[in-house]
């Protein structure tokens, strides 16, 4: 399979007017600026030679022809979500794919969307006929093309596995320009390649999403623990009986040093049924006493960072470094791992706005061969989700220094990385 080339070349001017006579390219200075930058801010803003706007499948395969023959790096990017530099093209082609956000047929069970279109925009639009994605991430406005090039893992994982399981068909370009279509039955080698490919072997334009049936209310469980072990049982128990239509954790650090932790467990159901609170909770160990629950409609619990997202972006942290790291942890190893790394971190490591999130998913569901997961039946993802402060580089090194020591522990136990590093 051929790869995307990402040799620069030191002069552009010969190569612009190919493509600005079909209005398909920009150098305009704030479209290079915005272009250069992504989510995690942890590397040098790296400027492209230029910003591809394609509103087709056709302007995609005339952008990578043209790559192609100037040995020009070409990199899609939508929302630019990316935390390591990933969605950068420096002294390349940045291709801004929010031009191709269309959502062209939704039926009972599935929907055609472009590529560029946002998971929000998905659901806002199969909700009202009583269907839903079953995999959507935990914050909705990433693109659909963006998320299928990394796997896309949520709550709802241990039950329907990553966003890329859920995929019937792609349209794509490969990097000769060839438009294609592929599906697990029709070039299935590049269906397989491009789903969690990172975009190494084409571009994806258009995917046929599976879609399920929604209910119209979700309620909400969080569950407390004062000790790993105890919460990484009951995660496991709920993950193998699949109690919870979503499923997720989260350790937070306390000011003496120790760690608390909580189950995220939700329950779709549709008024007036309700579900039944004994049999979703019978059996496990959590601090009942602490226990909380909170019923929400269905769509303001898959919107839920909306309101957290709108605040952070007011108040100034969206825009601060986030020097995330996702990794996966073999069953086997997850709680002496997870016990040695966490006593070694304290809320400054972490940050102000930054999380830590741990729960388990079932490898039999995740079929992706693109991801890779340790060789246990179970894998729980491990991510640490780090805010860095602004305007402090010495802090930022010494998150990313962290992060990669902790990638090598983990792994060193039979770990793998979900999303780390970029790795050109």
């Amino acid at each position: 399979m051929p790869h995307l080339r990402r040799v620069p070349v030191p002069d552009p001017t010969p190569w612009h007017p190919a493509l600005n006579q079909h209005d398909l390219l920009t150098t305009d200075d704030a479209a290079l600026t915005e272009a250069a930058d992504d989510f995690g801010r942890t590397t040098t803003p790296a400027r492209p030679l230029a910003v591809a706007r394609p509103t087709s499948a056709d302007d995609i395969s005339a952008i990578l022809r043209f790559a192609t023959k100037h040995d020009l790096l070409m990199v899609p990017q939508a929302e630019r979500h990316s935390t390591a530099g990933q969605a950068q093209a420096p002294n390349g082609i940045a291709l801004d794919m929010r031009g191709l956000n269309t959502i062209h047929d939704i039926t009972d069970d599935r929907v055609v969307v472009d590529a560029g279109a946002r998971w929000s925009q998905i659901l806002d639009a199969t909700l009202p006929l009583g269907a839903a994605p079953p995999v959507l991430t935990d914050y909705l406005d990433l693109s659909v093309g963006g998320t299928l090039s990394v796997g896309g893992i949520s709550g709802a994982t241990h039950q329907h596995g990553l966003q890329t399981d859920n995929v019937l068909e792609l349209d794509a370009v490969t990097p000769d320009g060839t438009r294609v279509t592929c599906s697990p039955t029709l070039n299935p080698d590049l269906f397989n390649a491009l789903r969690g490919g990172k975009g190494r072997h084409g571009v994806i334009v258009r995917a046929t999403l599976r879609l399920i049936p929604a209910h119209s209310h979700a309620r909400w469980f969080r569950l407390r623990y004062d000790h790993l072990a105890t919460f990484l049982a009951d995660q496991r128990t709920l993950m193998t009986e699949g109690r919870f239509h979503h499923l997720e954790g989260q350790a937070k650090p306390q000011a003496n040093g120790t760690w608390t932790y909580c189950i995220d467990g939700v329950a779709y159901f549709t008024q007036p049924d309700a579900p039944a609170e004994n049999r979703l909770l019978t059996g496990l160990a959590d601090n009942r006493d602490a226990l909380e629950a909170n019923d929400l409609t269905y769509h303001g619990f898959q919107n839920r960072l909306a309101d957290d997202v709108a605040l952070l972006r007011t108040l100034g942290p969206w825009q601060h470094p986030h020097p995330w790291l996702n990794l996966f942890l073999p069953d086997h190893a997850a709680e002496q791992t997870l016990a040695e790394i966490l006593s070694a971190l304290g809320p400054q490591d972490i940050g102000e706005s930054g999380v830590v999130i741990i729960y388990p998913v079932p490898r039999a569901r995740i079929s992706t061969p693109q991801v890779r997961l340790p060789a246990t039946p179970t894998a729980f993802l491990f991510s640490i989700l780090r805010a860095a402060p602004p305007d402090d580089p010495i802090a930022l090194r010494r998150m990313l220094e962290d992060n990669r020591t902790l990638q090598q522990q983990v792994m060193s136990t039979g770990g793998t990385v979900y999303l780390g590093e970029p790795d050109r």
